[in-house]
């Protein structure tokens, strides 16, 4: 199993909203980096969910992946603010998955409090000007944030 770490703005799409849904498309995302790392998840992944532009940031809850290599409708929807118009259904350029949720943290880990315990090489999102919207999660790290938050770290 891998570990992501996916952001939303809470004013946009919050955990809580992922909770009252049950599951999800991640549509939207408009970077390469971040849309290769959605496209190398596999199921059963988890995915830590980060308020991001949030008063304070920080980690909220936990996802699993449950649908892979899905071709983002956002691309070709021209109301949509993803809309690409240089995509095509043939050649689509944006790919993303499908998330159920799993957790919504009791206790929040802000961005204060994740810097305080992670370097920039083991979480990156502490790392100061990081603005990708998804990023990995090495086991080891991921299990520590599972310890901060008191949420099991067993496979799901």
């Amino acid at each position: 199993m891998n570990y992501w770490l996916m952001k939303s703005e809470p004013s946009v799409y919050s955990i809580w909203d992922l909770q009252r849904q049950g599951q999800t498309l991640w549509d939207g995302v408009r970077n390469y980096q971040a849309r290769n790392y959605l496209k190398a998840m596999q199921l059963g992944d988890c995915a830590f969910f980060y308020h991001s532009n949030a008063d304070p940031p920080g980690i909220a809850g936990l996802m699993e992946i449950l649908e892979t290599q899905v071709v983002d409708p956002s691309q070709f929807d021209t109301a949509s603010p993803y809309y690409d118009p240089k995509s095509s259904r043939e050649d689509p350029r944006w790919h993303t998955v499908r998330v159920r949720f799993v957790a919504a943290f009791e206790r929040f880990l802000t961005l204060p409090e994740l810097r305080d315990t992670f370097t920039p090489e083991e979480l990156e999102v502490v790392r100061r000007g990081t603005r990708l919207s998804v990023m990995p999660v090495a086991p080891a790290v991921a299990e520590q944030v599972l310890a901060l938050t008191t949420v099991s770290p067993q496979p799901l």
